[in-house]
């Protein structure tokens, strides 16, 4: 093993499958030890013996459930207790409740841990030696469906948090050399949408992408200093008319007086 090729460590959540794993197979190609962090121990053994012969890197796994407090107590402890840990992948999340009046509520609150409660504290678990180091980043994986209530104000609301969470994030670790990136999958080809009660074999096949080709990109906008990712999006100038946009939006937001609309 080249100590040179040695990028430090990085933790992947949601690591036994889909987007998650796929993130694992990159990185370590990428020369990152790994931590790989999801409910199925069966698979993250099998994905860690796997990474661990194909690129002769240190892998390990830690089964938890990241809707439960204590397990995701234990994530935290390990990640602020490894000084190797240059990069954290918040990728776990969980989908489905579409509708709020007849949604399972212990379900959605599950949702609600996992999108973001694990993902804040995991973050704020990470944080602090990423900084006294001076190094690594942080990836947080959101949703194109953040800016679209179409598969539902639960999901889509915790995607907007991530997406809200991340941008405070940045500008926090704007003056060092951390970096932050939010990534906004469009439809990706995983077991995501089966485990969520959904069909993806419904959806066009010209907007579906594979989980492969969502990663690999999402990579490389982390390489070229991305801010915000968006793998589909091929018109980049979009992104920045609305994000423009927004901030001209939340600047008139602001006066002495109400609107004259409101006048008694």
């Amino acid at each position: 093993m080249s100590e040179q090729a040695n990028k430090g460590t990085a933790v992947v959540t949601g690591a036994s499958s889909g987007i998650g794993a796929v993130y694992a197979d990159r990185l370590a190609g990428q020369g990152y030890d790994l931590v790989l962090v999801a409910r199925r121990a069966d698979r993250l053994q099998e994905l860690a013996e796997k990474l661990r012969y194909a690129y002769d890197r240190k892998v390990s796994v830690i089964s938890a459930d990241l809707s439960d407090d204590d397990d995701v107590r234990r994530v935290e402890q390990a990640i602020s207790a490894d000084e190797t840990v240059t990069l954290l992948v918040n990728n776990a999340g969980l989908g489905g409740q579409a509708v709020v009046a007849t949604a399972d509520a212990d379900a959605a609150e599950r949702m609600i841990k996992v999108n973001v409660v694990a993902l804040t504290r995991l973050t704020r678990a990470a944080l602090p030696g990423l900084l006294a180091r001076n190094r690594g980043g942080i990836v947080n994986i959101a949703s194109v469906l953040a800016f679209d209530t179409s598969f539902g104000g639960i999901y889509s609301g915790t995607k907007a948090y991530v997406v809200n969470f991340t941008e405070a994030l940045q500008r926090e670790v704007a003056d060092t050399e951390v970096r932050v990136q939010v990534v906004l999958p469009g439809a990706t080809r995983t077991d995501f949408w089966e485990l969520s009660g959904g069909d993806i074999d419904t959806l066009p096949k010209e907007i579906v992408m594979t989980a492969d080709d969502m990663v690999d990109a999402a990579l490389v906008g982390l390489a070229l200093g991305e801010a915000v990712t968006v793998p589909a999006l091929a018109d980049t100038g979009k992104l920045d008319t609305f994000l423009g946009a927004r901030q001209a939006f939340y600047g008139s937001l602001h006066a002495d007086k109400p609107a004259a609309r409101y006048a008694a």
